[in-house]
């Protein structure tokens, strides 16, 4: 289990500086980042993953050649041991993720499952109850396309966007439409129904259900260490806390 040790902050830092940092919110970003810095200091990464990591990076900067490496590091302003220590931190991180929280990224898939679903879907929202049965029909009878309809008549941001909405997660939607989308299948025009003060005409064009696959278990494993990290970074700020109050030369 990660058990990194942290310098004491109050040896680092007097109480003015440490309620600075507090008062600006940027005791927790600072604390998290020594966290971060424990952890990965003694991961090693393999060879093969270095130079992915150097590839990507490259990549990233638009950067024909490998030559072009050193040019980028003299850039940067850091030490090569500085930059190569920032450039490699993503890759130790999945390495730990995957280490400490792989066992367990299956069983938070299947508890995050309804959030990892992703739709695509057409939708207009009208004021009027008849004017949605009207444009219904009017869609239902092929007289009209959906998305030059809600171009037209939408009363949402999904005007801008002929109505196409997505592809986004299930959940990010209205629950009421959430549940709906869910049931119906890909093509199917719902009757108008309400949601708030809005009358819902949608058709669900596609649904991507999330599987559980290599990206998959690497994506619940790091925001597993994620939760971890601010877990841990509200432990520590708890404890300089309960030391500052109990502490009588603090005030």
């Amino acid at each position: 289990m990660l058990e990194p040790t942290l310098p004491d902050l109050r040896s680092l830092f007097s109480p003015d500086g440490l309620e600075l940092l507090t008062r600006h919110g940027l005791l927790d970003a600072l604390i998290e980042r020594m966290l971060v810095s424990a952890i990965t200091d003694n991961v090693e990464l393999s060879e093969a993953s270095q130079q992915e990591a150097i590839k990507e990076f490259l990549r990233q900067k638009n950067a024909g050649s490998p030559d072009a490496l050193e040019d980028l590091i003299r850039a940067s302003g850091l030490s090569k041991k500085a930059f190569y220590e920032q450039l490699f931190r993503p890759a130790r991180m999945a390495q730990i993720a995957q280490e400490q929280f792989g066992a367990k990224a299956e069983a938070r898939f299947l508890a995050q499952k309804e959030r990892l679903d992703r739709v695509v879907y057409s939708l207009l929202r009208l004021h009027s109850q008849s004017q949605a049965q009207e444009l219904y029909l009017r869609i239902a009878h092929g007289e009209a396309n959906f998305s030059d309809l809600a171009g037209r008549y939408s009363q949402g941001m999904e005007r801008n966007t002929n109505g196409v909405i997505g592809p986004v997660p299930l959940n990010q939607a209205h629950p009421t439409l959430s549940e709906k989308l869910r049931a119906a299948k890909p093509g199917t025009l719902l009757e108008p129904f309400r949601i708030d003060r809005w009358w819902v005409v949608t058709r669900l064009e596609r649904f991507a259900p999330a599987s559980f696959d290599e990206r998959m278990a690497a994506q619940m494993s790091m925001e597993l260490l994620q939760e971890w990290l601010k877990d841990d970074t509200r432990r520590h700020i708890q404890v300089l806390s309960s030391n500052h109050d109990h502490n009588p030369e603090a005030s």
